[in-house]
């Protein structure tokens, strides 16, 4: 079961996040969410627990506690939606070969 942690204190690494939700089951990965041009914490991030009853317990035992200033948020992660990443659609009428599409269809 993956879930979804917000409020998580800016300071707190990987390793701290994976011991606070051992407590409830065994943990298969914990992660938090960095910004790629600061290098920082975002305040949230995702654990993945072996156990869907363990990862209920987690929710259940973890909701409105408080690591620092602002109240946990645990949830089961919801899925991601819409069109995967990387996709070939470009804003401004381009296409992957760099050509405008308008102007592809009329021969240019």
């Amino acid at each position: 079961m993956k879930l979804f942690v917000a409020g998580l204190p800016y300071d707190l690494d990987d390793a701290e996040l994976m011991e606070i939700f051992e407590k409830f089951g065994a943990v298969v990965s914990a992660r938090v969410a960095m910004d790629k041009e600061t290098g920082k914490s975002k305040g949230f991030g995702f654990v993945e627990m072996q156990n869907s009853e363990e990862g209920k317990d987690a929710i259940e035992n973890l909701k409105d506690i408080s690591l620092g200033k602002k109240p946990l948020i645990v949830k089961e992660a919801e899925e991601k939606s819409g069109p995967p990443s990387g996709g070939g659609f470009r804003p401004g009428g381009q296409n992957r070969s760099g050509f405008n599409n308008n102007n592809s269809r009329r021969g240019y």
